[in-house]
């Protein structure tokens, strides 16, 4: 037996690889890869393998562990502020895909309980799939990646409530009194998991990390990892959301980042075993023979999903494009519908052949994701370009009631109000700039246009709103989202308006740096690259290269697209190391107070140089600063004092000062 599980797993892992190495030379994504392999070699394809419970085990393993990184990436303020995502999204998303579904399929077949129960299994989407190509994409923070994942949070949580109705829909009676209380102890499984979050696991993990033990600290984040998901399924609740929980909770401590990187190699081992399990379910020779039937059941399910998701989208106040972005997405079958597929066939909802049709349908759902995504960007500019769907997007935005601002000129647009527009807003208004903010979060924009901030809500990618926000009379463009494809259009259709504007665009990759400055941008910043020069530059400062060095160096790297940072020439370190020449040199200050014998007295009575070996090189006093004073500078009482000098003379400089010499 042992041998026998052994052998299946060099039979997937090889099989994969080969597959996936194939696949990738074809630029097809590694997901569509798992599933063909799986489907080669499972027991409806070449039969390898035959069974594949022990598979399907390692295979949920792989969606805990998964589920549980993102989750890490999460928090639970994030997760406060994506309620109307959850709640409303996902209420509307479900609710409309059931009764959408439930309707064309009674028009079929008849059967209303059956129906309904159709209506069950298209509403749920793969968490899995779609979770892990939006990590893969970096998106999962982008306007449509969180309303996805909002969306796929409401779908686990409604498992409980459609597992129960499996009965009722059979024929049978349903217990009422027994189905509220699997509710509530699943709400109160809930409640105990997020309240431990604050005040059990923090500590716990505290005192594990304090043993200095490595192997105790993964063996602890597994434990809470699987634990939960354990007992949220014990419960009736989905094992995807378990592990999603547990990833909120570390997540609140100050472990996450070495919790996700010591997790993460399981999680890769043991992802591609669901996606085999998956490509396992499909029956080559079923869907020969019955073609015609699953194609215009997947043209069903494709066509209600996106509609379904978009609308949902639409209601909570997203943009035409995002809920564009985000209904395409969502346009397969989730990995919890087999579950419930199962449990309806053995109730008798439905026969073997719907069981088959359906399980067919989903598998080609689940393949087509990763293309669907990734064309999903360009497609919902595409639609949300047509005339008719423009007019719907402009009555949107008068809906919102965002009027747009006054013509401006020779002012900054920010596109995108995260932590970097923040910032930036700040320093500009600081710095009496004049700017406006452009944000697709209209809760973002309701909150901080009470406080009188110039926000307005709109899609960055549409040239209209652009010109609404002064494109052509602006003299700087940031860009400042985390969404790639929208940040591509933004630049080409901001320089194509305005060719003298000046764009700076944030990006998270070093990989984007070229196309968009062959679209238009003036400056790209990589938020890898720039963390990397500002450590480089404080090392060598403590090796004490001359700073115009570090600097011609720096500007060297950002002004040839960072490619120079791979190959950039750095002075010879003994050039400039253990030099007599070149002292530990430090800069100081001092402020004049009341009562110090400094009051009153010039430079050259105090002998400064003379008594301590530093040099004052200026004197700062209340908005005047004044640089290399002469020895007849007199000091006054509030004067600030910026002085160098080797760091043995520093403090005898501060004793002087003080008059402690």
């Amino acid at each position: 037996m042992e041998s026998e599980f052994l052998k299946s797993l060099v039979i997937i892992f090889g099989a994969s690889a080969l597959v996936v190495f194939l696949l990738h030379k074809l630029k097809i994504p590694s997901i569509v890869g798992f599933l063909v392999a799986g489907a080669i070699i499972g027991p409806y394809g070449i039969g390898i393998i035959k069974d594949i419970h022990s598979i399907e085990i390692m295979a949920e393993i792989g969606v805990i562990l998964l589920l549980f990184t993102i989750g890490i990436e999460f928090s639970m303020a994030k997760l406060t502020r994506m309620r109307k995502a959850v709640i409303a999204g996902g209420g509307i998303q479900v609710l409309l895909t059931i009764a959408l579904s439930a309707t064309a399929a009674y028009l079929v077949t008849g059967n209303a309980n059956r129906s309904v129960f159709f209506g069950f299994l298209i509403a749920l989407s793969s968490t899995a799939i779609v979770l892990k190509m939006l990590a893969e994409k970096g998106e999962i923070d982008s306007p449509h990646g969180r309303i996805m994942v909002g969306i796929l949070i409401f779908q686990d949580l409604c498992v409980v409530p459609l597992m129960l109705l499996i009965p009722s829909l059979s024929g049978d009676e349903i217990n009422i009194a027994d189905a509220l209380i699997k509710m509530g102890k699943a709400a109160l499984i809930i409640a105990i998991v997020l309240l431990s979050a604050r005040w059990v696991v923090p500590g716990l993990l505290h005192q594990v990390v304090r043993t200095r033990s490595r192997e105790l600290f993964i063996t602890t984040i597994i434990l809470i990892c699987i634990g939960i998901a354990f007992l949220t399924s014990r419960y009736g609740l989905s094992l995807a959301l378990g592990a999603f929980l547990a990833g909120l909770i570390i997540s609140e401590s100050e472990y996450a980042h070495q919790a996700t990187s010591d997790i993460l190699p399981f999680k890769d081992s043991f992802i591609g075993m669901f996606f085999v399990s998956v490509g396992m379910l499909m029956d080559a020779g079923y869907m020969f023979d019955n073609c015609l039937k699953i194609a215009v059941v997947v043209a069903l399910i494709f066509v209600l999903k996106v509609v379904t998701g978009i609308i949902s989208a639409l209601s909570i106040g997203s943009p035409l494009r995002t809920s564009v972005t985000a209904g395409l997405g969502l346009a397969q079958i989730g990995e919890f519908s087999f579950v419930l597929a199962v449990a309806g066939k053995a109730a008798g909802i439905i026969t073997g052949e719907f069981y088959q049709v359906f399980l067919s349908s989903s598998v080609v759902t689940m393949i087509m994701t990763p293309f669907i995504l990734k064309s999903a960007p360009f497609v919902s500019g595409w639609i949300t370009s047509r005339h008719l769907l423009k007019r719907i997007a402009s009555l949107k935005r008068v809906s919102e009631g965002e009027g747009f601002p006054r013509r401006r000129h020779d002012h900054v647009i920010i596109i995108g109000f995260g932590l970097n527009g923040r910032n930036l807003a700040r320093v500009l208004k600081e710095a009496e700039i004049p700017y406006v903010v452009l944000e697709m979060n209209s809760d973002t924009v309701r909150e901080l246009k009470k406080k009188g901030e110039p926000i307005y809500y709109g899609d960055g990618s549409s040239m209209e709103i652009l010109h609404k926000m002064g494109i052509e009379k602006a003299r700087l463009l940031v860009i400042a989202i985390s969404d790639p494809v929208s940040t591509r259009r933004i630049v080409s259709i901001a320089r194509h308006e305005n060719p003298d504007v000046h764009i700076i665009v944030r990006t998270r990759y070093l990989a984007e740096v070229n196309e968009l400055r062959t679209l238009g941008a003036n400056e790209v910043i990589p938020e890898e690259f720039e963390t990397s020069i500002e450590i480089f530059s404080r090392v060598l400062h403590k090796y004490n290269f001359p700073n115009n060095v570090i600097l011609d160096m720096v500007d060297k790297i950002r002004s040839d697209s960072y490619t120079a940072l791979r190959s950039v020439e750095l002075p010879k370190r003994y050039l400039f190391e253990k030099c007599e020449w070149l002292p530990e040199i430090e800069i100081d200050g001092f402020r004049i107070s009341e009562g110090l014998h400094l009051a009153g007295k010039s430079i050259a009575e105090l002998q400064v140089r003379k008594k301590t070996g530093v040099t004052i090189i200026a004197v700062r006093r209340s908005h005047e600063v004044f640089t290399n004073p002469e020895p007849d500078f007199r000091f006054r009482v509030g004067d600030i004092i910026l002085f160098t000098g080797e760091r043995k003379n520093m403090m005898k400089a501060l004793d002087y000062f003080k008059g402690e010499e």
